[in-house]
């Protein structure tokens, strides 16, 4: 599932797109995604700037319609561009990868939409949220195990019924999902670095996005060994963690309909988040929760 969507075309070079593939340009080299998207706008209308791969040095320019993604092909192809750092961009058509099969159709995807939209919300700072089996408490970053709010609502029972026939999951017959968060990401609205609270979420995190595609990173710092019992920082903030080179990353593209498990050393040794971007065009609900998230 997190494989790049796009591609550079091979043997299509005269082919045009109103995707471009874009080379020395994304965040590995200093360029942020929304930099980018301001640069590349000025051509038309943009569906996103998504990784290439998980380099951070290329990434996909996606526009609406060809034309605008020719003009700026013209461009900025093997020039300096000023307003990027005077980088040299080495730009070629991308055309869409074909891409493993939906973890749920779009029929099904609609009805899920429905069915979360009919419940009631609760409002955070930015985002609103749904939880069922247990609440969690995001002062507390935790979950009180002797207060459950009933059994998960009906809508995942054809979730858990795929979930339970994942290929290569040890011992999936002994996995207990009983809790459910479902979380609305408006378009810009992104997540805060965090390893998931160890008390409140076992060691299978499940995570099913809907509604539209979503990037989600990957950052493990040199100090954060893989141990179960390491404990993230509940008052970790995006700004610092800008600055910091101490880390390797990862970036995964996530399409709508994609399930997305975290277990092992991505379960606890990596911190995982949805960067925070000014131009999001589709908004993203995660549907997540053993206590685990869809």
């Amino acid at each position: 599932m997190g494989l790049p969507r796009y591609g550079r075309p091979k043997g299509f070079e005269g082919d045009s797109s109103p995707n471009l593939y874009v080379a020395n340009c994304g965040p590995a080299v200093g360029l942020s995604y929304d930099s980018i998207a301001s640069v590349f706008s000025a051509f038309g209308e943009l569906k996103g700037v998504f990784a290439a791969d998980d380099s951070g040095a290329r990434v996909i320019v996606s526009y609406r319609d060809e034309s605008s993604a020719t003009a700026a092909l013209e461009a900025f192809d093997g020039h300096p561009c000023p307003d990027l750092g005077g980088r040299s961009l080495h730009i070629r058509y991308s055309v869409l990868q074909p891409t493993s099969q939906d973890f749920v159709s779009i029929k099904e995807e609609e009805e899920l939409l429905a069915a979360v939209e009919a419940k009631p919300w609760k409002s955070l700072a930015k985002r609103r949220v749904q939880h069922y089996g247990y609440e969690f408490c995001y002062e507390t970053r935790n979950v009180n195990t002797r207060q459950k709010l009933g059994v998960l609502p009906t809508f995942v029972s054809l979730i858990l019924e795929r979930i339970s026939s994942f290929p290569n999951l040890d011992d999936s017959t002994n996995i207990v999902l009983d809790q459910l968060t479902v979380n609305e990401y408006p378009t810009g609205v992104g997540l805060s670095p965090h390893v998931d609270t160890h008390s409140a979420f076992e060691g299978f995190i499940f995570s099913l996005s809907l509604a539209g595609p979503c990037i989600m990173e990957f950052r493990q710092y040199a100090e954060c060994a893989w141990l179960p019992n390491h404990t993230s920082s509940p008052n970790m903030k995006t700004e610092s963690l800008e600055n910091d080179k101490s880390f390797l990353r990862r970036a995964i593209y996530l399409p709508p309909r994609s399930m997305l498990l975290l277990s092992g050393e991505a379960r606890y040794a990596w911190h995982h988040y949805i960067p925070h971007h000014k131009r999001d065009l589709l908004s993203t609900i995660h549907l997540g929760g053993c206590l685990a998230v869809f």
